[in-house]
This record gives structure tokens, sequence and C-alpha cells, in this order.
């Protein structure tokens, strides 16, 4: 059975939501998104949690002018998408969390919806609503904007991207928030451990926040994504899963690994290609037949020779990234993150002695 964190019990009394935003050098948008979260809660009675990635730009100055709780964690060697979400949820008192990211704005009335639903439906673990993309006009978001996936629509989904309120009884349930391992998949790898454990996640038909994306160019993005980890979270998400109750829901949710598996047996036949005991001319041919296929079949189904290329060049990156995160060390995910206090809310008998100073 599993036990939560033994910090769990030190963090009372509860209150009824955290907002725990997972920040990295966000300075040009930490205040909106703690101002919009700061009015959230203060319509259900919560807190505010900013969990620090070690940020080196004004992220935390700005964070500590409000009324709210400033982690930071002490290793920025540590840094990763797991590390953020788990660390706020070390600090946090919430019977129930949000997570939110430092570049998010919260949406007026959404947690009054979702604590709603959550208390006429007690099987329900996780409840999120309709993440607002304003990014309308890069590459990478334009692909997913064209490919609106299941888990995105309203009714049960099997994962809860973009952000949800979980209880934290079902979080305890499943060990711990988010796996500090993870470079990206955070939110998956936590949906297949609740469902494992027989709890429902959900998607109401209502705004839940909304999210400015990457103006980087897209290949420019790609690089900065291998260069942080973040296409080796599929790999670490499938060692983590080995062995593991949640191993079934991961093969069967995460299509995308036969599609990377191809790639890898795609590079593996023209690694082997010029050994063949062909002429060289055939040889040749074959090989640059076989090298331009995937990008053709893109095009044709696009229609578009730059949207293919970024396609399959994103694949080979991820495939890449597959193989490293498989390989990559891993650290006991139920482990407390080393962290430090930088900021903490006044407490309600400061707030009334300032009141009446």
């Amino acid at each position: 059975m599993n036990r939560p964190p033994p910090f769990a019990d030190l963090l009372q009394p509860r209150c009824a939501v955290s907002i725990v935003i997972k920040a990295l050098n966000e300075e040009r948008n930490i205040c909106a998104a703690i101002e919009t979260s700061l009015a959230a809660v203060a319509r259900v009675g919560g807190e505010v949690v900013l969990a620090d990635s070690h940020s080196s730009d004004r992220t935390v100055e700005l964070a500590s002018h409000y009324p709210i709780r400033v982690v930071q964690l002490r290793n920025p060697q540590e840094r990763c998408c797991g590390v953020g979400p788990q660390l706020g949820f070390q600090h946090a008192r919430g019977e129930y969390i949000f997570i939110l990211d430092g570049d998010m704005r919260m949406v007026d009335g959404f947690l009054e919806r979702a604590l709603a639903f959550l208390a006429q439906h007690p099987e329900v673990g996780g409840v999120g609503g309709k993440l607002v993309e304003l990014n309308t006009h890069s590459l990478e978001y334009r692909e997913r904007g064209l490919r609106a996936p299941p888990h995105l629509q309203p009714g049960e989904v099997d994962r809860l991207d973009g952000g949800g309120l979980y209880r934290r009884l079902a979080i305890e349930e499943a060990g711990f928030l988010s796996d500090r391992n993870l470079h990206s998949y955070e939110e998956f790898d936590l949906a297949v451990r609740l469902r494992s454990r027989g709890w429902k996640l959900w998607r109401l038909p209502v705004e839940s926040a909304t999210h400015y994306g990457h103006d980087v160019p897209p290949y420019a993005l790609l690089a900065r994504r291998w260069r942080a980890g973040y296409v080796c979270g599929l790999g670490e998400l499938v060692r983590g899963a080995i062995g593991q109750p949640h191993m079934r829901l991961v093969l069967r949710g995460m299509r995308e690994l036969r599609l990377y598996a191809a790639v890898l047996a795609w590079w593996a036949l023209l690694a082997t290609l010029p050994f063949w005991p062909m002429p060289p001319l055939a040889r040749a041919l074959g090989f640059a037949a076989l090298a331009a296929l995937p990008f053709a079949a893109m095009a044709w189904r696009k229609r578009s020779w730059s949207r293919a290329t970024y396609s399959v060049v994103s694949w080979c990156f991820a495939a890449a990234g597959l193989v490293r995160g498989l390989l990559r060390p891993r650290r006991a995910p139920r482990a407390p993150i080393a962290s430090q206090v930088l900021h903490e809310p006044p407490k309600p008998h400061e707030m009334r002695a300032r009141h009446y100073a």
C-alpha cells in the first residue's frame, strides 16, 4: 500500500485548494499568473504556492511581493518538468491541488465548477477544463490545433494535459504528484498512476486557463528541447513504468511509441542498406528512396513540404530522445526534493494586525 510522503502530515491546517505555479525564469508572466490565481482561490478558500526551479531572473523577487508561499529548488541541476509540481506539492496544504505553469493565467469561475463536479463525483480523481492557446501563429501550435486529440475533448479522458484540479487523496494513493525524473509527460504519468488505481479523470466544457506558447522558431525549439532534456521524457516515462501496475496503460496510451519505434527501424535500415549484397548504383538509389520516403509521404498527407519536413525532423528528435531517456539514471520519485522556503504569506492574525495598525 502506498504511503503519503512523510512531509504531508506536517502541513496543518489544511485549506480547500492549493494552486501550485511551477516556474523557471518567468519574470514577464509571473505577476499575471499569481494575480489570477489569488483571485481564483479567494472565491473558494485556499493558497498559492510558487515552485521555482532556481530562476536566474526576477521571478522570485516579483513573486515575493504577493501573499503567497515561494519555495525554490536547491539544486538547479535537478531542473525538469517533473520536479516543479512535486516541489510545490511538498509545500502545499490544499485538499485539492491545481497545477499552473508560470506562463498561464487562471480563468475566473473554473475552480468553482471543478469543485462542484468533484463533490458530485467521488470516483473522479482529477478534473480539467479547456486550455486556451493564444499563440495561433507558431508552426508547432498550428499543428496541434489541426489534430486535437480525444483527451482534450469534454468528458472522461485518459489524461489532463494543460493542468487540472486533483484530489489530494487520489495523489497520495498514487504515491506522488509528479515524477521528479521526467523531463516531459509528467501529466500523463500522473494520469496512468491514478487510473491504474481506479480513479477517473474528466474534462469539463469550460475554460480553465490561458496560455501563450513559445515564440521560438520551431527548429530552434527542437534544439532547445534536446539540450534541456525535454525529448527524453517518453523514454523516462517508459523506464519508470517497467514492472509497475500502470505499464499497460502507458503502452496503450502512448501511441507515438509505435511511431518512434518505426523511426528507429528506418534509421537501422538506412544504416545497414549500404552493406546489402546489391550493385552500388542500386544501393545508392535504394538509400535515396528510403531516405526520402517519410518526407514524401508526409508532404502528400499535409500538402506542405515545410510542415512535412518539420514533422519528420521532430520525429527524429523524439526517437533519439526516447533512447536517451531509457538510458538515464533514476532518482527515487517519492524522496523529498531538496528545497528552501523563500517567502511565506502573512498569517491571519498578522493580516488583522496590519488592518488595525
